[in-house]
């Protein structure tokens, strides 16, 4: 069992997000968990028509990572919530995930490592 992964990620939230405040593009998040989930399903699509996983982070993720193409690093257990822990664990390298609901939004997962 692998000890830590490296992952990247899409997130977009939503009016009940922990902190439904995108702190990285300085603005109030006000979408709802349903437009949230709708959004997270066009990202689905622009990535199975070939764009490009960094390309899309960096335009869309709410979350400070976005400046690195959404690249989280590596992490171990217990570092990040157990919703996308779990998810990100689960995926062999090079796997992405399906939406993953988290206390901070909606996820899309890129395993890197």
């Amino acid at each position: 069992m692998d000890s830590r992964v490296r992952a990247s990620h899409i997130l977009l939230k939503h009016t009940g997000s922990r902190n439904p405040n995108d702190s990285y593009r300085k603005r109030p998040v006000t979408r709802s968990f349903e437009e949230a989930k709708a959004g997270i399903e066009r990202v689905q699509k622009r990535l199975a028509a070939g764009e490009r996983f960094d390309a899309i982070a960096r335009e869309l993720s709410e979350c400070g990572s976005a400046a690195n193409g959404g690249d989280l690093g590596f992490f171990t257990r217990g570092q990040m919530q157990k919703p996308f822990e779990d998810a990100a664990f689960e995926l062999q390298p090079g796997q992405m995930s399906g939406p993953v609901v988290s206390d901070s939004g909606i996820h899309i997962i890129l395993r890197t490592g």
